[in-house]
């Protein structure tokens, strides 16, 4: 549903869509075509009313689908100043590409492979946007290949330096041609002491299926040891970012194996909440490029649209 009303851009979606795609499905596999309807049928559109409700609840004004009152008529309307709704569509897109899910396979409507390339970047600086907002303190974008062309060492001891906490320095042992070494994201909220024991957190953003393999938690003492000449003090606190929806056991799942994470029903309110830290003066680095990357993702949908 929501994927057709994003398409849709100036026309409504009706949720009655769903009970003929549950009789097309029940055409096909059962003889008892009444029966399953009947049985299933109505199940279908009111747990997907249920669940966009919902996600309305959580997300507020970063949720960018509006329902009418009978829960009938979807709507896509991306509000000009919202990256929070922006960061939902485009969650949305990645969550959908061909090699995740089916739906928008051999469909004009999937991204090209341009259009895909700038989405998943674009992804790392709204992730950034976000977890500057969930500690409320500076963020910087980390994952290569980084908008300023620094290098891995230049970018950690930039970050470093203002911690006033270890020394960078790389250690024998370590890759001598290191990208990101699994890390996409750092923010921190400092104290005015400038002293260490803050809050740090580093954040692998994953827009594919092979995060499991990077886990950020338990990777600390690998990253310091690798890294640093002086170890910090100061612990990160490990998160992931990713574009997709999770339920509670997924959740629990994920938290288990990457610390914390923040999903699709996170991750946009968190977005829109760091537009106040931007204005308050607090480094969001790679902010002033959500602007563009908003345009992108309108382009993008005025193309799926003209081609479907």
């Amino acid at each position: 549903m929501e994927l057709n009303a994003f398409y849709a851009r100036t026309e409504p979606v009706f949720t009655s869509v769903l009970a003929n795609e549950a009789a097309i499905g029940a055409a096909e596999d059962h003889e008892d075509l009444d029966a399953e309807l009947s049985s299933g049928e109505e199940d279908i559109v009111t747990g997907t009313v249920r669940r966009m409700e919902m996600r309305e609840r959580v997300l507020e004004g970063a949720y960018p689908f509006r329902m009418d009152a009978r829960g009938e008529v979807v709507t896509c309307e991306l509000m000009e100043e919202s990256l929070g709704q922006v960061a939902y569509v485009l969650s949305l897109v990645l969550s959908n590409l061909s090699s995740m899910s089916p739906i928008l396979n051999g469909s004009p409507l999937h991204p090209t492979g341009p259009e895909e390339r700038a989405m998943r970047k674009d992804f790392e600086y709204f992730a950034t946007a976000a977890l500057a907002a969930e500690i409320q303190g500076d963020a910087w974008a980390f994952g290569f290949p980084r908008q300023d062309q620094t290098s891995f060492l230049g970018k950690l001891a930039e970050i470093w330096e203002k911690f006033g906490d270890g020394r960078v320095e790389r250690q024998a042992g370590a890759p001598r041609h290191a990208k990101d070494d699994r890390v996409d994201v750092f923010a921190a909220r400092r104290h005015p002491d400038g002293l260490p024991g803050f809050l740090l957190a580093a954040a692998q953003v994953a827009t594919g299926k092979n995060r499991s393999g990077k886990s950020l938690k338990g990777w600390r003492d690998s990253f310091y040891r690798r890294w640093f000449s002086e170890s910090p003090i100061t612990e990160f606190v490990p998160y992931l970012i990713v574009p997709f929806a999770m339920d509670r056991a997924t959740l629990t799942d994920e938290v288990g194996q990457h610390g914390n994470v923040l999903h699709r029903l996170r991750m946009p309110r968190r977005v829109a909440e760091a537009a106040r830290l931007e204005k308050a003066g607090i480094l969001v680095e790679g902010y002033e490029l959500l602007s563009a990357a908003s345009q992108r993702v309108r382009d993008y949908r005025t193309r799926a649209e003209d081609e479907s």
